[in-house]
């Protein structure tokens, strides 16, 4: 079997190249990428979420890359000015690389050896990714019997990969995040304010999995999320997540991208359960708000008083995204009983993550009127006047920071 091709034959210089984010990023094949971009020439790389990537700081090269997104080794690539930030809506991204300025080029795809009619499937991910490799020039494939045949994967003829390698290599793994008791308290609000037989979607990192892990005394939960993790998993198979209430995809769990252990590529292989589909429709805003009791939870760095969000820059440094948040949490507001949940610590390292002013950019304006939750308690933010917000974050954040804010709320408010 293959473990070696000459990308020089397929790869142009000037060519934009895409890959599968996190679990599904064909490592073999990237790791050959960056081996051989010095004799290809300068090319542009569009990455997402890494999970044990072959593109880091140290192999970067003379790659162009480009992210959505500053989690995990992306973060120290962008502060040495060697990863561009585009910083967009998640559900743009397929109309981004497949028609918009970085259009693909080149797609490296991770996929499972063919089946009986010659199709390889892409089991890992859909999401913004895979139909690019519908418009690109070349699709060059990693073949890899860990690889799962999830259903509702996109699949791809034999006949319409330029060239292949093969792997034995297992994925690249998501584990489940350590948690402390902080976090933890700010999961239990946030799973008082889940409805039982809402369909749930859910961002990524420590704290939204936390909230997962207190959702098991829940009944009749549905998901429709742009991840799937193993924690999620585990709320599958205790029939805990039935879907049973779903306005879509009833009794079936929606997911643009397994992120976690081999043991969810295993259990996702032909699992009626289970169901990939792309960006456009996992983040699809009529599907969303359409939803029984849509409910969105995701993460940020910090709120200000009046309901802006920063889900990208922590301490000067880009570590987040823009995202789904907003496709998400605009479809739950959307939706009959549906609940947009922006979920965080109230500090960081003894520093106020509900703040006067942001730090940095605004991820998600306020006019998405959300509800904040923190570990001192909720901030439903729908309905509620510039004033009236700033009270009622100041009530959520930490009780040490209070005054402080309070002296600020004036200047606060005379900037809204």
């Amino acid at each position: 079997m293959g473990t070696h091709i000459d990308l020089a034959q397929h790869v142009r210089s000037g060519d934009v190249v895409t890959w599968g984010q996190a679990c599904s990023e064909p490592r073999a094949l990237t790791r050959l990428l960056v081996e051989q971009v010095a004799r290809i020439g300068e090319v542009t790389c569009f990455v997402g979420i890494p999970a044990g990537s072959s593109l880091t700081l140290d192999t970067v090269g003379s790659i162009d890359a480009v992210s959505y997104c500053g989690s995990g080794t992306n973060a120290a690539m962008h502060g040495a000015g060697r990863l561009r930030i585009l910083p967009v809506h998640y559900s743009t991204l397929p109309d981004v690389l497949g028609s918009g300025a970085l259009r693909a080029d080149v797609v490296l795809v991770q996929v499972s050896p063919a089946d009986g009619d010659g199709h390889h499937w892409m089991g890992l991910a859909d999401d913004y990714f895979a139909g690019t490799v519908e418009t690109a020039r070349v699709v060059l494939a990693e073949v890899n019997p860990h690889v799962p045949f999830t259903p509702g994967a996109r699949r791809l003829h034999r006949d319409s990969i330029a060239a292949v390698v093969h792997s034995d290599e297992p994925p690249g793994q998501m584990p489940t995040p350590s948690v402390d008791e902080t976090t933890r308290a700010v999961a239990r609000r946030v799973a008082d304010l889940v409805p039982d037989g809402a369909t749930l979607q859910f961002g990524i990192g420590a704290l939204p999995e936390a909230v997962l892990a207190e959702l098991r005394n829940h009944r009749d939960l549905g998901i429709h999320s742009g991840i799937l993790n193993d924690t999620a998993m585990d709320l599958v198979r205790t029939g805990v997540a039935t879907g049973a209430r779903k306005s879509h995809d009833r009794g079936v769990a929606v997911a643009g991208l397994l992120g976690g252990s081999t043991e969810l590529f295993a259990w996702a292989d032909r699992n009626p359960a289970l169901l990939l589909r792309g960006t456009r429709y996992t983040h699809d805003a009529t599907v969303l708000r359409t939803s029984f009791r849509m409910t969105a939870v995701n993460a940020a760095i910090e709120v200000d008083l009046t309901g802006q969000v920063n889900a990208e820059v922590a301490a000067g440094r880009y570590v987040g995204a823009v995202g789904g948040a907003m496709d998400f949490l605009r479809g739950a507001a959307g939706s009959p009983d549906g609940v947009p949940i922006v979920a965080l610590p109230s500090t960081s390292r003894g520093t106020s993550r509900i703040v006067a002013s942001l730090s940095g950019p605004v991820s998600t304006p306020r006019a998405e009127q959300v509800v904040v939750v923190t570990e001192h308690g909720t901030a439903d933010l729908r309905g509620l006047t510039t004033d009236q917000r700033v009270e009622q974050m100041i009530a959520i954040a930490h009780p040490d920071h209070r005054a402080a804010l309070d002296a600020s709320a004036d200047s606060a408010l005379a900037s809204a």
